[in-house]
């Protein structure tokens, strides 16, 4: 890897996201390599904030890189740490780079528009022809100021991902640095803040790449040794297409929100496109740190695979204590999320059952199904499950078994054997026998382990949700029998003598 030489000043770079939307989650993977690299060289990680687009930013968006930087670990209290930075406050170094620009004959104003270019050029999809190069205009309202490319050679880009790619000078068009009205474009406004900042990695997405020349040309230009570049694999989803915000599902905020865990989050987005070897992938983000190199990582584009985020989170939540899985499940367990009255819930009894329902859920948002029934009046029922569970002979099990909780001692273990004891008398081995029961209880086929769940419920509502379950069962018995009944009816009648 390209680092400076020990002794020599430490390696800083950056990450520069714009206030204009939602935090994606490629973003949030060019920040974590980022910080990974910062963190394992002994380096300097900058926060810039490239806001200079003034009708798209909003403060919001600030707060929210702000918030899901820090979801990450990413922290301002962290010494690795440097800024934010606003790009906006720069502006007056950019302007003056921009007149040095062409104060040194590197740069040159430009008065053609674009119906002008075609107009001489007589096609609608050329570059820039280099009209003005050679016209001498000063700078004046309404005319951009364009870098003087070179109309010779190569410049060669050493990027310690994509193998240092060469691009011929001659493809290259005379590009605007800064528009009519003075301002600098991006491209200019970039460097110049990475120079000024004396950043001397640039590590970001594939998309940004062929920038790189012309940005490289810039750094040059200014009298600043070029950086070492990194551009990451770009992301795609399961049709291999890039991901898209009006396609796909691509915002931090949302995972986070779904109950994936931020821990979880930052080990997955880190294998995407790198691998710490031995086969091994749930690490702490202190082991992927030492093992994380930038020259390792893959050019071929890095699939999210939204079911391996799942399963990865599963295992962080399983491997939580459980006062702090009990903690991160809070929000989910109360308004707006949680369908049952405030005056419902019972921490006590949500304690007691959080070591069920940690072994269960994926995400910390299922938690609210797989706990509803412990806080709601009545289930809420399944419609699959009610007719998967209570089939013929349903109502006569859950009869005998209602019969026999009216005295079973309230405890796990005694109502299995009780509900194993009932089963065997109507010939079904006890996975059968509690369907049923379960259905009645939970409204649902799958859940928490039933008896465990039973104790907690307490016997006077469980009686009461098997009675409900029973008389669903007689009013479907006594509707499907009257059917029977009028389509017998209907058969036998003698026909009209008309």
């Amino acid at each position: 890897m390209t680092f400076p030489a020990p002794g020599s000043a430490p390696i800083r770079v950056r990450f520069a996201p714009s206030p204009t939307g939602i935090f994606h989650v490629g973003g949030a993977r060019s920040a974590l390599f980022n910080w990974a690299t910062a963190k394992q060289q002994g380096g300097i990680f900058v926060l810039r904030i490239e806001d200079t687009d003034a009708s798209r930013n909003q403060p919001e968006w600030v707060d929210g890189i702000l918030s899901a930087m820090e979801a990450l670990g990413i922290t301002k209290a962290d010494a690795t740490f440097e800024g934010p930075y606003f790009q906006s406050e720069n502006a007056g170094v950019q302007r003056a780079a921009a007149e040095r620009l062409f104060a040194d004959g590197k740069a040159y104003y430009c008065d053609c528009t674009r119906d002008v270019l075609v107009a001489r050029t007589g096609n609608q999809q050329t570059g820039y022809d280099g009209f003005c190069r050679e016209r001498g205009l000063e700078h004046a309202e309404g005319r951009a100021l364009r870098f003087r490319t070179p109309d010779e050679g190569e410049t060669h880009v050493v990027d310690l991902i994509r193998g240092n790619p060469v691009f011929p000078n001659s493809t290259l068009e005379d590009f605007v640095i800064a528009r009519g009205d003075g301002s600098p474009v991006f491209l200019l406004a970039n460097v110049v803040d990475d120079v000024d900042e004396r950043i001397t990695h640039v590590v970001r997405g594939e998309e940004h790449l062929p920038n790189t020349p012309k940005q490289q040309l810039l750094w040059e230009a200014l009298g600043a040794t070029p950086p070492v570049w990194a551009h990451l694999p770009v992301i795609v989803n399961e049709k291999r297409q890039k991901l898209s915000k009006r396609r796909d599902k691509v915002a931090l905020e949302d995972y986070l929100a779904d109950g994936i865990l931020p821990a979880a989050m930052v080990n997955y987005l880190m294998l995407l496109g790198w691998a710490p070897g031995n086969d091994e992938e749930i690490l702490p983000f202190e082991e992927l740190i030492r093992r994380f190199r930038l020259e390792d990582v893959n050019s071929a584009s890095a699939f999210f695979d939204i079911k391996k985020l799942t399963a990865f989170n599963g295992e962080y939540i399983r491997a939580l204590p459980v006062d702090e899985f009990t903690a991160a499940c809070d929000p989910w367990l109360h308004a707006p999320f949680a369908p049952w009255d405030e005056a419902s819930y019972d921490p006590a009894v949500f304690a007691a059952v959080a070591p069920l329902a940690q072994t269960r859920v994926a995400v910390l948002s299922e938690i609210t199904a797989n706990v509803d029934f412990l806080f709601l009046d009545e289930p809420v029922v399944d419609e699959q499950s009610w007719n998967k569970a209570m089939k013929v002979g349903a109502a006569e099990l859950l009869a005998d078994v209602r019969a026999v909780l009216v005295d079973a001692a309230w405890e796990a273990e005694t109502l299995k054997d009780t509900v194993t004891v009932v089963g065997e008398k109507h010939g079904l081995k006890l996975g059968k026998a509690q369907a049923p029961v379960r259905v009645a209880v939970t409204g649902r086929t799958v859940g928490l382990p039933l008896f465990e769940s039973l104790e907690l419920l307490g016997r006077e509502r469980t009686l009461a949700r098997v009675d409900a379950a029973l008389a669903r069962l007689a009013a479907s018995a006594e509707t499907a029998e009257g059917a029977e009944t009028a389509g017998s009816a209907g058969v036998d009648a003698p026909a009209s003598a008309g």
